[in-house]
């Protein structure tokens, strides 16, 4: 039985305990981000309605979310200590026989048909098992060598550490390079790819993370059971620019990790994040009138998740301080959704739902005007992907 389902059945059970205490669970509800702040906002203040009218509201729109909602729902109900004390009837409650988030690694975390989630069978998950997990590759190009307008891209160190933080967390060992030119980002990924020693890896001042910061590479790097590569820069239509403003295209950084001769990523997932601009142009918000393989091979192209911080020919924001909307993001929810064992799929979907109701200003002559950004998830991954955090 669906998680929907099961909140369905056992509506006027749930609805009638959680009665009991409705801003409690309205502002668990909220804290676990199963509701965005106007949904919060909107079902805090329904006016006219008795205590049981303001829970049944929240029950609807849970269920009118699907079955990601539905299942993160009856996790909370299970699992939060303080929900458990102050509605000890909920024990009681057939809220067991679905398949929610306290599942194993090897769980689905989306139901077959939101065409998202895999097989809950472990045989269609990648295996992580190596230590560490792979190497997460940062290219950051803050500093500009040409350029009269934005020569620096401030922000851009909260996102790379946030990325290096995050995937360490995950298990991957965190590397940097900084304010690399085209050619440099070109030789400096083939590097990587190849495993080359850290002899020719000298020039392009690699540093790893170290838990607190960036320190000079002691050790080479050698790839594991998965690859991530992060480029924070400048860019525009199907290309990222070198701090020389020379474009490299996104197929062209994919396809150098593509199987070759040294097929030591073949088969293993490849993440590529990209935060930059794809284009000059600004996108409007509208508004919306509801809230609501047995073979012996693969293609070369398998096996690969590109996820780019906004559609083509649109522009990207970023914090001078903070950090970008994409990457921190992405951050954000990783540390979230990791937890719960969920396929990086719907981790990213819920970045492109909150960074797509996110509003900034810009200035267009004398004119101030609204602007939205929606990222882009690419992907050819033929197993389910789900990243955990590290053990010792």
């Amino acid at each position: 039985m669906s998680a929907e389902d099961t909140v369905r059945r056992n509506k006027t059970a749930i609805v009638g305990t959680l009665c009991g205490d409705r801003m409690l669970i309205l502002n668990k509800v909220h804290e676990n981000k199963l509701i965005t702040q106007r949904e919060y906002n909107n079902l805090k203040s329904i006016n006219k309605v008795d205590v049981e009218g303001h829970v049944v509201g929240l029950v609807d729109k849970l269920i009118n979310k699907g079955e990601d909602s539905c299942k993160a729902f009856l996790n909370l109900l299970q699992t939060d200590e303080d929900i458990i004390d102050t509605f000890p009837k909920l024990k009681s409650m057939q809220l067991k026989d679905t398949s929610i988030l306290t599942k194993p690694v090897q769980a689905c975390s989306g139901d077959v048909s939101d065409g998202l989630c895999l097989s809950k069978r472990p045989k269609e998950l990648y295996e992580l098992n190596s230590k560490p997990t792979g190497l997460c590759v940062i290219i950051n190009n803050e500093n500009f060598k040409d350029r009269k307008e934005n020569k620096k891209r401030s922000g851009t160190n909260k996102d790379a550490e946030s990325l290096a933080e995050v995937f360490s967390w995950l298990g991957f060992r965190a590397l940097m390079c900084k304010d690399q030119t085209k050619d440099q980002m070109e030789r400096a990924l083939k590097c990587f790819a190849s495993q080359s020693d850290l002899a020719q890896l000298q020039e392009f001042n690699v540093e790893e993370w170290s838990g607190s910061g960036f320190t000079p590479l002691q050790e080479a790097p050698r790839h594991g059971d998965a690859f991530v590569c992060c480029i924070l820069s400048h860019g525009k239509k199907g290309v990222v620019f070198g701090v020389d403003d020379q474009p490299l295209s996104i197929k062209a950084i994919t396809g150098t990790f593509k199987p070759t001769a040294q097929p030591t990523l073949t088969g293993k997932p490849k993440v590529f994040l990209i935060q930059a601009c794809q284009g000059g142009q600004t996108q409007r918000g509208v508004f919306l009138e509801a809230d609501d393989s047995h073979s012996p091979s693969i293609a070369e192209d398998a096996d690969f998740l590109i996820a780019v911080a906004s559609v083509e020919d649109c522009s990207s924001y970023r914090h001078t301080t903070d950090g970008s909307w994409f990457i921190q993001s992405v951050c954000q929810q990783l540390k979230e959704g990791c937890k719960r064992s969920e396929n990086i799929l719907i981790i990213l979907s819920r970045v492109n739902n909150e960074v797509g109701q996110k509003e900034g200003h810009v200035k267009e002559g004398y004119v101030e005007q609204a602007v939205k950004q929606m990222p882009e998830i690419r992907y050819t991954l033929r197993k389910g992907l789900v990243l955990s955090p590290h053990r010792n």
